[in-house]
């Protein structure tokens, strides 16, 4: 009859629309680019360790836990994995040094801080022998289209594309805390566009730019501080 017709047609919308949505979420990328600058030589052993801490950047907001988690998530696996001591261990032994408003900005200030009675003997004592600092946000460039659901009597779906694009650009400046020198600076700088498409079923395709940033930023501080090419970890 009619309606089961109708209903038969809507579920094979509706199973084309899922299959769609499989294949078309895994096309979503970002394009990202690295840049480095080395201010001395690096070398760690697998006995010492490192320590992200997260800095404000330009929109005045600390960088995201889950970036540094991400970064730390890397760099503790693969190849030749990294020694890390968390971000909140590391402030709780050297308490009230490492907060916002005084923590160090600089290996000068480092130095400095050092001087102080109690201060030196406390980091040693972590086997902390680089710090990378990390600043750096994800945005939200440029937006637009339309996209809409419907619900009726007569069933639903939604129709319409929208579209966001979005830069990730993150910066880790690394400290030698033995040598009291900064050793240099890496940065990731990804893009992508994200849609929201709708056919019946709403379809996300997601770029995820903060990922690759995260991805390509670990990588290259292995790699920075090995001192050696390594094998890129995936995430």
């Amino acid at each position: 009859s009619g309606p089961e017709v109708v209903r038969g047609r809507k579920r094979q919308m509706i199973k084309l629309s899922i299959r769609l949505s499989i294949v078309i979420a895994l096309t979503g990328c970002a394009s990202t680019r690295i840049e480095e600058r080395r201010e001395s030589s690096t070398g760690i052993t697998d006995q010492e360790a490192i320590v992200l801490l997260g800095r404000a950047s330009y929109s005045d907001r600390e960088t995201e836990a889950s970036f540094t988690d991400c970064i730390a998530s890397a760099l503790a696996k693969g190849e030749r994995p990294l020694r890390l001591v968390t971000q909140k261990e590391f402030k709780d032994k050297l308490y009230p040094w490492f907060e916002p408003r005084t923590a160090p900005t600089s290996s000068k200030d480092l130095a400095k801080l050092f001087a102080q009675p109690g201060v030196q003997k406390r980091v040693i004592e972590t086997q902390v022998r680089y710090m990378a600092w990390i600043s750096g946000d994800t945005i939200t460039t440029e937006s637009g289209g339309s996209f809409s659901c419907t619900l009726s009597s007569f069933g639903g779906g939604c129709f319409g594309v929208s579209y966001w694009e979005e830069e990730a650009f993150y910066e880790a400046s690394i400290w030698d805390v033995e040598n009291m020198t900064t050793s240099g600076k890496i940065s990731a700088d990804a893009n992508g566009t994200s849609y929201l498409a709708g056919v019946i079923l709403p379809i996300p395709i997601i770029a995820r730019p903060g990922n690759a940033a995260c991805k390509a930023l670990a990588n290259q501080l292995r790699e920075f501080l090995r001192g050696a090419p390594i094998t890129p970890v995936e995430l």
